[in-house]
């Protein structure tokens, strides 16, 4: 190998002593040489054989299940990072397919059995409300009440179930009137008893109640007039409501029978226990119709507003017969 040595740094030199004729500084003639001696190393040799270069390994990245590679080849040797183990990538993958530990609610599995026993849940619950929706409708209460013709006479108290419809509540009023007014010689009271049901109509504060409804539509749907609930009743069980061992029929009985039909069922408590037996008398207000007809122009029939269940009467707007609206 030492015999090729001057060979190879002969043409070196002659070409470094050609470049630097003429140059005055050591300086520029060592940069000269250098330059020389590195376009031979990065050429070809004296024979004319091209010298090869260095090759350059490409990085190869093993492809795994679940892993993303950016492995791009780059001639400046230069590699996009990717993951370099096969268990990384497949704990990645795992982390984004397993459930949220922190939610409690999973879903449940609707099985035939399953939805059979949530029909016959709900079945149950609603053969109970209905059963003691009844047992509300029998409950009773004590409502007093006036007559009224432009003044109040007074027309005593009646006792109603809150399943009972309006008319009923008109014709027991009128019965009780006219008992009280033979009784105390009052003729203004007896003279209330030939009033027709039909002739008659029920003023609870300021609204006109339908009689095709019952008392229990009110409470059920906590309907309220002007000043708050028309009536301030319970829609739940009381101690005035009959209990399961005094309607034994409770659960076979029948939803489209008119209420307070078949065995009658009377509380034992006194008047004085029920809901209702403290009212103001004023607040009921039973009003023959043809007087009301002759007379809604003038106060205070003139504010009086039969009831509509499409409107919002603790939201309505008052006004009087002349368009001006009342001070709330």
């Amino acid at each position: 190998m030492d015999r090729f040595a001057p060979a190879q740094v002969a043409p070196a030199e002659d070409g470094g002593k050609m470049q630097t004729v003429g140059l005055v500084h050591a300086d520029d003639v060592r940069k000269r040489r250098a330059e020389a001696l590195g376009a031979k190393g990065a050429g070809t040799t004296q024979d004319g054989a091209s010298t090869p270069k260095p090759s350059k390994k490409k990085r190869k990245v093993a492809a795994g299940k679940g892993k993303l590679s950016f492995g791009l080849d780059d001639e400046e040797g230069e590699s996009t990072p990717a993951v370099d183990s096969e268990s990384d990538g497949a704990g990645l993958a795992k982390k984004k397919l397993v459930a949220n530990s922190k939610v409690d609610m999973k879903p449940r599995v609707l099985t035939k059995s399953a939805l059979q026993r949530d029909a016959q849940q709900a079945e149950q619950a609603r053969q109970e409300f209905i059963v003691m929706r009844e047992a509300v409708k029998q409950t009773e209460v004590v409502i007093p009440f006036v007559f009224y013709d432009g003044t109040n006479t007074p027309g005593g108290r009646c006792r109603i179930k809150k399943g009972e419809h309006i008319w009923l509540f008109l014709d027991k009023a009128r019965k009780v009137g006219a008992e009280l007014g033979v009784g105390g010689g009052d003729r203004s009271r007896r003279e209330w008893a030939r009033v027709s049901v039909d002739d008659l109509m029920l003023v609870r504060g300021e609204v006109i109640l339908p009689q095709h409804y019952d008392l229990y539509y009110f409470l059920f749907n906590k309907v309220r007039g002007f000043h708050g609930a028309i009536f301030d009743y319970s829609a739940q069980p009381t101690k005035g409501t009959p209990s399961a061992e005094e309607d034994a029929d409770a659960a076979h009985f029948n939803p489209l029978a008119r209420a307070g039909e078949g065995k009658e069922k009377i509380s034992g408590l006194p008047d004085e226990e029920l809901e209702g037996f403290g009212d103001d008398p004023t607040i009921t207000k039973v009003v023959d119709r043809r007087w009301y007809e002759q007379n809604k122009h003038i106060f205070p029939a003139s504010i009086w507003e039969e009831y509509r269940p499409e409107k919002n009467l603790a939201q309505a707007q008052r006004k009087d017969a002349n368009g001006n609206l009342f001070f709330s």
